[in-house]
């Protein structure tokens, strides 16, 4: 099976991710930031990653260019519904780090998993 990892501060936000994911068949493993989600990754690197970018502790562009680093391959949808900045510098710069694709919060599930499907199968 297929398994995502999503990582979110926002614990309702993980809910309506994990249930919307794991509905559609994929295996749902959550974080709720960005240090337990790079050290989640890092002892059983999953399919792909969903991520926000705002975080605690450590956030997306840094887990992002960690992961980039050490697995150069990895699947990253990052997502943001802004915070000092705008969302769109944001997602610029998680884009430039390497996520393959961005998404800016509220965003629409269908999109959403049109995202992953197309990205899983890449």
């Amino acid at each position: 099976m297929t398994r995502i990892l999503v990582i979110d501060d926002d614990a309702q936000i993980r809910s309506i991710l994990k249930e919307m994911l794991e509905g559609a068949g994929y295996d749902v493993i959550e974080a709720p930031d960005g240090e337990i989600g790079l050290k989640l990754f890092r002892e059983n690197p999953l399919d792909l990653i969903i991520m926000d970018i705002v975080m605690p502790k450590k956030d997306g562009i840094d887990v992002i260019a960690e992961l980039q680093h050490d697995f150069p391959d990895v699947k990253i949808i990052a997502i943001s519904g802004g915070g000092f900045l705008k969302k769109e510098d944001y997602l610029q710069k998680a884009d430039e780090l390497g996520a393959v694709r961005s998404l800016s919060k509220p965003f629409n599930i269908k999109k959403l998993l049109k995202t992953v499907k197309e990205l899983l199968l890449k």
